[in-house]
C-alpha cells in the first residue's frame, strides 16, 4: 500500500474530522482505545486526486476523568494516522504531571543513549 496521510480539520461536539490522501484504495480505519476497537471511520471520495473525507463520532464511554487517547489507525497494517486525546477531570492536573515525568525521564534516557553512541563511533 502506498502512503496514507490523515490531516485532521477539526473535532467539534465530539466529531472528528479529516482529510486522508491515499494513492491507491483507501483503508479501513479503525478508532482504538485502551487497545480495543471501538469502532470505524466513515471515509467518503472528497475534492481531488486520492483525497478522502474522513469522519468518526466518539462514543461517550471514552470522556472520562484522566487522559484518554484514541487511536485512528489502518485496519490493513495498524499504522496510526492520528490520534486524539481528551483530557478532563479534576485528577487531570496529576496525570499531567505524571506523563510529563516520563517523558523527561525518556528525554534523559535517549540523550545518555545517543551521547554514549556519539563517544563510540566518533573516530569513525
Amino acid at each position: 500500500m502506498g502512503v496514507v496521510e490523515l490531516t485532521r480539520i477539526g473535532l467539534q461536539g465530539g466529531r472528528y474530522e479529516g482529510v486522508m490522501v491515499s494513492p491507491e484504495l483507501p483503508p479501513v480505519i479503525e478508532a482504538v482505545h485502551r487497545e480495543r476497537v471501538i469502532g470505524t471511520a466513515e471515509v467518503s471520495p472528497a475534492e481531488g486526486d486520492d483525497r478522502f473525507r474522513v469522519v468518526f463520532e466518539l462514543p461517550g464511554s471514552v470522556v472520562s476523568d484522566g487522559v484518554q487517547v484514541v487511536s485512528l489507525r489502518s485496519a490493513v497494517d495498524g499504522e496510526v494516522l492520528d490520534r486524539i486525546t481528551l483530557m478532563a477531570g479534576s485528577a487531570i492536573e496529576e496525570d499531567v504531571r505524571a506523563e510529563l515525568a516520563l517523558v523527561r525521564d525518556e528525554l534523559e534516557m535517549l540523550k545518555r543513549v545517543f551521547r554514549r553512541h556519539c563517544a563510540e563511533t566518533e573516530g569513525d
